[in-house]
């Protein structure tokens, strides 16, 4: 029986069981497609990152036998669309079955789907061996519960897989240790220079030019860095195992000016794309821990876990819960557009100028960048939920649907109302001031309400509280908060408004 496989950019994962032997009746299919480069305008970083990931991937199964036929962008008989590649791939190779690994994004899935409803071969679909949990894994564990929160699915992952658990407790007698990872880099300990892997991509550059392919964001041709094979993409786990992870998480939620990566793994594209596999990542990371030889806190390596074990799993459960309606979901009502400088990172506010300048440069920002400055802000200044979404699964190479809307539209956003997090993250400049060293450098003043020089942080924060109050009045995690807001002096909570509504008005002169 001969077999097409179609392979999506984001299942590069060569230890799948389908490639444990060489069968010559099977034929792999991998494209690169205008339809995946333009549903969204994506960072040409990525766009590079993904197109290299996928040659590399095809040439290392190829060298073992396997058979491929690859679609380069700018081939001539590329059709572009999903639906007519795996078609004439079908007829060119006379397959008798077609065969998928389920998609991780909603719109892939519903395609391929309604594409094999129209074949008139058998076909079928199997899991891409990546995650530790099934798409439904979630939902079955929070139904007939009362609430839903991402502790409780984490403490039973590491029960389930039995990682640092000893007895049906947690290894060192907390679950969680949160509470240590939110130190403030202040210059030492030093921080390893990240692990790059130079390489020359003009030949990419070139072919999304002449394809007219819209792009975001900035390259450099002679010197594209990001690990994007698999043999790179180890050496980077290794590094962070031996150099970085004795201080991540301590360091995890902090932010600096002359820092990109600081204690950061610069992992997730390689878990993204499935070139790694969170399992042998945390196994590494497991194995480095217990080596007699090195003396590391558990904290750090529990912070990572909770990362990958627990927020990652728990964002691609909810995704597959709640889609296709989550896509659509603004419960805060915002409608305000981004502001121009989201493209360019020219701002006075010195941590967006940073934090949207290095995202830009980099296709990169961490979690505390992307939630408490940019995300932040995105909400104070109530934009437009699915503004937001475009520019995060655009900007940043470990960007897929799954994982973004997750975290931006639910856990920065709030446009889900609660499912994903409890309350809103905002903050003033208070937080991003404890975190990071942008307020000492800034135009404005991080300890100022009111005024030209007061941070926009201050004033938008007390603003949001009280324009969105309805929303908020029976959230008990907010009940601190919108204490003080009903509290404060009325002709003082009016100056802060105004100054609020000033700011939101001209976003792009601040």
């Amino acid at each position: 029986m001969k077999i097409v496989r179609l392979i999506l950019g984001d299942q590069l994962n060569q230890n799948h069981s389908w490639f444990s032997s060489v069968n010559d009746d099977i034929t792999y299919v991998i494209a690169e497609m205008r339809q995946e480069t333009d549903y969204v305008k994506h960072h040409i970083q990525k766009v590079t990152a993904f197109f290299l990931a996928m040659r590399s991937f095809k040439e290392d199964l190829s060298a073992k036998g396997h058979n491929f036929i690859y679609y380069q962008l700018n081939d001539k008989n590329n059709p572009q669309d999903l639906e007519l590649i795996i078609s004439r791939t079908i007829a060119e190779t006379k397959a008798d079955k077609f065969e998928y690994q389920l998609p991780d994004e909603y719109r892939l899935d519903q395609q391929l789907q309604q594409i094999c409803s129209s074949l008139d071969i058998a076909n079928d679909y199997y899991d891409t061996e990546h995650f530790y949990t099934t798409r439904t894994e979630l939902k079955d564990f929070y139904t007939g519960k009362k609430q839903m929160v991402m502790e409780s699915f984490y403490r039973m992952m590491r029960k389930k897989h039995d990682i640092m658990v000893q007895n049906n407790q947690p290894e060192g007698g907390k679950w969680n240790y949160d509470q240590s990872n939110r130190n403030k880099w202040k210059g030492q300990p030093p921080i390893p220079k990240e692990k790059e892997f130079i390489k020359n991509v003009e030949e990419i550059i070139e072919l999304l030019k002449n394809a007219n392919v819209q792009t975001m964001g900035k390259i450099d041709s002679e010197s594209f860095a990001w690990p994007v094979t698999r043999e790179e993409c180890l050496s980077t786990l290794d590094f962070f195992c031996k150099e970085l992870l004795p201080h991540f998480g301590d360091y995890q939620d902090a932010m600096h000016d002359d820092e990109k990566f600081l204690f950061h793994s610069r992992l997730s594209f390689a878990m993204n794309a499935k070139i790694l596999s969170p399992k042998e990542v945390i196994d590494a990371v497991l194995n480095h821990f217990y080596d007699k030889t090195t003396d590391i806190n558990i904290s750090q390596v529990e912070g990572f876990i909770r990362q990958i074990l627990g927020w990652r799993e728990y964002m691609r459960g909810i995704y597959w819960k709640e889609m296709p309606q989550y896509k659509q979901l603004n419960t805060l009502k915002n409608t305000n557009k981004l502001p121009d400088f989201f493209w360019t990172g020219n701002t006075k506010m010195n941590c967006l100028n940073k934090a949207i300048g290095q995202s830009l440069d980099a296709s990169y920002a961490h979690h505390i960048q992307r939630l408490m400055v940019i995300g932040n802000f995105s909400l104070l200044t109530q934009i437009d939920p699915n503004e937001v979404d475009k520019w995060y699964l655009g900007v940043y190479i470990d960007a897929i649907e799954w994982v973004e809307i997750t975290n931006t539209r639910g856990m920065s956003q709030f446009a889900d109302g609660g499912i994903v997090a409890t309350k809103p993250y905002v903050s003033s400049a208070n937080y991003i001031n404890k975190m990071s060293n942008y307020c000492g450098n800034c135009h404005y003043s991080h300890t100022k309400k009111i005024g030209e020089k007061a941070c926009p942080f201050n004033s938008l924060y007390w603003n949001f509280l009280s324009e969105k109050r309805e929303h908020f009045k029976d959230n008990q995690r907010m009940n601190m908060m919108m204490a003080l807001l009903n509290k404060m002096d009325g002709n003082k909570l009016a100056e802060i408004q105004e100054r609020a509504a000033h700011i939101i008005e001209n976003l792009d002169t601040i």
